[in-house]
């Protein structure tokens, strides 16, 4: 991380503590050793995290527990198919998820996104997807 990283204020949204700026091996248990994590101070009893994006500071979106996490990841891998097999340009599935949720730019990032609106995203991948006669997600 760049000596001139600030190290920024990030409240746990099921507990209102404050979140710590951990290794990602405090929370994985000495797997992925160069990557940060913001983790609540509850941890674990609080088991909310977020990743940061490599060389900053900057959480990937907010605090999540478990089950918000898993529904991210589903949500992303279904997104990620639309792009990965030619249906858009990554750039251009982005700019659809923008439209269809009427989002700005800031806002559209699956890390930040509610389980409500990963359901919905879901939804729509997948109209995406089987329109496009895809089955099968890569």
């Amino acid at each position: 991380m760049g000596k001139k990283a600030k190290r920024i204020s990030v409240k746990c949204p099921y507990c209102g503590r404050n979140a710590v700026l951990r290794s990602a091996g405090y929370v994985y248990k000495g797997a992925a050793l160069n990557k940060h994590l913001y983790v609540c101070s509850g941890y674990p009893e609080c088991d909310a995290y977020v990743g940061v994006h490599e060389g900053t500071l900057m959480p990937k979106g907010t605090l999540a527990n478990g089950d918000l996490r898993h529904k991210r990841i589903e949500t992303h891998r279904l997104f990620d198919a639309i792009w990965k097999n030619g249906i858009f340009s990554r750039k251009d599935a982005y700019r659809w998820l923008r439209d269809t949720f009427c989002l700005t730019e800031e806002q559209a990032h699956i890390g930040e996104f509610s389980e409500y609106r990963c359901d919905r995203l879901m939804d729509e991948c997948q109209k995406v997807l089987r329109n496009n006669h895809i089955t099968a997600v890569c």
